[in-house]
């Protein structure tokens, strides 16, 4: 997900997303642990998405 997308979220879409992010982070570090990642970069990239999206809820809380 690309910055500019992130910053077009509403509050609610944004939490939804972190959430379906988060379960996706969970279930790739048992793919990797069982050796049946097809994608390691893809690991990395949902950390810094979800990341984003943490940053930006935390903005629109202030």
């Amino acid at each position: 997900m690309k910055q500019k997308d992130i910053k077009k979220l509403t509050k609610e879409q944004a939490l939804k997303d972190l959430e379906k992010l988060k379960k996706d982070l969970f279930n790739f570090r048992f793919q990797k642990v069982n050796g049946q990642v097809k994608s390691p970069a893809k690991i990395n990239e949902t950390k810094k998405t979800i990341a984003r999206l943490k940053t930006l809820l935390e903005g629109k809380n202030a």
